[in-house]
């Protein structure tokens, strides 16, 4: 593992460093498993507390706590976000070499720049294009006619379907099949008759597509995901969705057909969302949510079928109520069925 000054460190993450700068780190553990040597990190004051009498040699911290063991501190503005910049330094991710594993099938008419690595069983199709830098870690089917920008990576058993277009730094994790056929169907003398789905799909620069994810085709024209958006493992969008740029899509969440949605939005897991709806930028959808209707920009949904949060809450505070307001209209009736029969 690389060792790096205090210094060094916090100059990746903008920080400053309160004591030696020039101590030296080995590694990055948390505080109940830092030893002499690791840094550590601690985002408010209980996590400080622990890390600070843990074994680590310094603590990424965000405020102005102060070590009563005297460890390294480097001080930074968001403890988290600085996590996510340093611990690449530590665990950098596998290098792969340029060049075409023997047992990759790649079509005459592909194009696929030099430094690319394309890993085995990996299936190249008739004019696809693959960009620099480009890391198809094996297994990884490419249909005809599709584009992977520069420094793509596709972790094993991902499946492009043809004419799928990634933009730059696009990463897309094991069994993920994108560009399928759209779940089209029309009712005809009897029978469910197919719709041809002859559009694609397109994905902005900088997504992340997690796990045995599906993504499909348009009918016509394309599905997109905007630039920035990350989706988690088990997500289903069909055909003609459209995504706007860093959105964020918690695990099993479902998009129906021709659903449009914005920017910033954040759509937590298991939540379902009908078609041909518009979701608008900076909304926020809470889990488990059923959402029938559009949601204006900025609001706060939840529920089933989803409404605006205050409303759900409201009712949701009622129902806790209904006990005692049903025992309540007992004892009311009880006692007016007293009243009714007494007799002189």
């Amino acid at each position: 593992m690389p060792t790096f000054t205090a210094a060094a460190i916090a100059e990746k993450v903008a920080g400053r460093v309160v004591g030696d700068p020039q101590t030296l780190i080995q590694g990055f553990a948390p505080a109940d498993g830092a030893r002499p040597g690791d840094l550590t990190f601690a985002e408010n004051e209980s996590y400080f507390g622990r890390a600070d009498q843990s074994a680590a040699t310094a603590v990424l911290v965000a405020g102005d706590f102060t070590s009563a063991s005297g460890k390294v501190l480097i001080r930074v503005d968001n403890a988290r976000v600085a996590f996510a910049l340093v611990l690449p330094l530590f665990f950098p991710e596998p290098q792969y070499a340029p060049g075409v594993h023997p047992s990759a099938v790649v079509a005459e008419s592909a194009k696929v720049d030099p430094s690319a690595h394309i890993g085995p069983h990996c299936v190249v199709g008739e004019r696809a294009r693959i960009g620099p830098d480009v890391v198809l870690i094996g297994r990884v089917s490419v249909g005809d006619d599709s584009v992977l920008g520069e420094g793509c990576r596709l972790f094993p058993n991902v499946t492009l379907y043809p004419r799928t277009s990634l933009g730059r730094r696009v990463r897309i994790h094991s069994g993920s099949v994108i560009g399928a056929d759209g779940f089209g169907y029309v009712f005809d003398r009897g029978e469910h008759r197919k719709v041809p789905q002859v559009g694609q799909v397109v994905i902005h620069d900088d997504v992340e597509i997690g796990a045995n994810v599906t993504i499909d085709r348009a009918a016509l024209g394309a599905t997109v995901i905007g630039r920035g958006t990350k989706i988690d493992n088990l997500v289903q969008i069909a055909h003609n969705v459209t995504i706007g740029e860093h959105c964020i899509l918690v695990a099993q969440v479902g998009i129906a057909g021709s659903t449009k949605i914005g920017n910033y939005v954040t759509i937590a897991g298991q939540v379902g969302l009908a078609g041909h709806l518009r979701i608008g930028d900076r909304a926020t959808i809470a889990a488990q949510s059923g959402v029938m209707h559009n949601v204006p920009e900025g609001q706060k949904w939840m529920g089933s079928p989803a409404a605006p949060d205050r409303l759900i809450k409201r009712q949701y505070l009622a129902m806790e109520r209904l006990p005692e307001l049903l025992r309540r209209v007992s004892e009311l009736e009880r006692r007016a069925g007293n009243g009714s029969t007494t007799t002189d």
